[in-house]
């Protein structure tokens, strides 16, 4: 289908949105990053889905829960607790798990804590942080993310002033335009005394940051029993405290692919290229 349905899955304790491309193959859970949208999967996902007729689901973590930063934060393990419960609350099994950044994180928390069966995983430039991490108690201002996003610029009058800010910085420059036009369209909501906010805003992104801290992956690493695909952005500056090829190299069964000249946000900058890597690894079970 071109465009997916907006739905909502009632947990325990909240409801959770997602968006739903129906299809007749087996399912893909694609997860986001930090701060982002589910709607900048799209491009990928509407391939996916029309020419592999996969069932895709995207759900949206940011708002879902009340959380402090300075409180902790959103526990990613949470994160993973309720990806876990929506799954099964939709009666979907064994279904393909793509994550990026945080969501790649999220995706291994769910399959190794909670169980959750999955096909093959694919993992984009997941948050593995270095081992002593984990032990620090810090506060919001010396999380070196937590800190830039709780201060990030949150209003705009309007769409083309939007755009020319997001072009004019390193994060956004090199994005496909049809997914920057995405996040203007969906990343950010119209303000009832006019102009443009985040949909996910800065304190509550700076919660989502600071609760990577809480659960360490690496321990975990060993525990994945499906087909696993690690990609790495060849210029992601992630590079110079994140050991990928070590954490592909702890993964029973795990692949690892460099994509060449890609930032950390490689599905924004390179969606053609992911989705021949996402089919590839997916239907035929090959590294692109």
């Amino acid at each position: 289908m071109s465009k997916p349905v907006l739905k909502t899955v009632d947990l325990p304790d909240t409801q959770l949105q997602y968006l739903h491309y129906p299809g007749n193959g087996p399912a893909v859970i694609m997860l986001h990053a930090t701060g982002f949208v589910p709607w900048l999967w799209h491009p990928i996902a509407k391939s996916l889905n029309q020419k592999h007729s996969l069932e895709i689901i995207a759900p949206y973590f940011c708002d879902h829960r009340d959380t402090d930063p300075e409180e902790g934060g959103f526990h990613w393990a949470l994160l993973a607790e309720d990806l876990y419960r929506m799954i099964s609350q939709l009666n979907i099994t064994n279904p393909h798990l793509i994550g990026h950044s945080m969501g790649a994180v999220v995706a291994s928390l769910s399959h190794t804590v909670y169980q959750l069966s999955a096909r093959t995983m694919i993992l984009i430039e997941p948050i593995f942080l270095p081992d002593p991490i984990y032990n620090q108690v810090i506060t919001v201002d010396q999380h070196p993310l937590a800190g830039k996003s709780i201060r990030r610029k949150n209003y705009w009058k309007d769409s083309d002033e939007a755009y020319e800010y997001l072009r004019s910085k390193a994060l956004f420059r090199n994005w496909d335009d049809e997914i920057l036009s995405l996040y203007i369209s969906h990343g950010m909501i119209p303000q009832s005394n006019g102009g443009l906010a985040l949909t996910c805003s800065p304190r509550r992104e700076a919660a989502l940051f600071m609760g990577g801290m809480h659960h360490n992956p690496w321990p975990l690493l060993e525990k994945i029993q499906c087909p696993t695909l690690i990609i790495e952005g060849g210029n992601s500056e992630n590079q110079q405290v994140i050991d990928l090829q070590k954490a592909t190299k702890m993964i029973p069964d795990a692949a690892y692919h460099l994509v060449e000249n890609a930032g950390h946000l490689v599905p924004m900058e390179y969606p053609e290229k992911c989705l021949n890597i996402f089919a590839s690894f997916i239907i035929n079970g090959l590294i692109f």
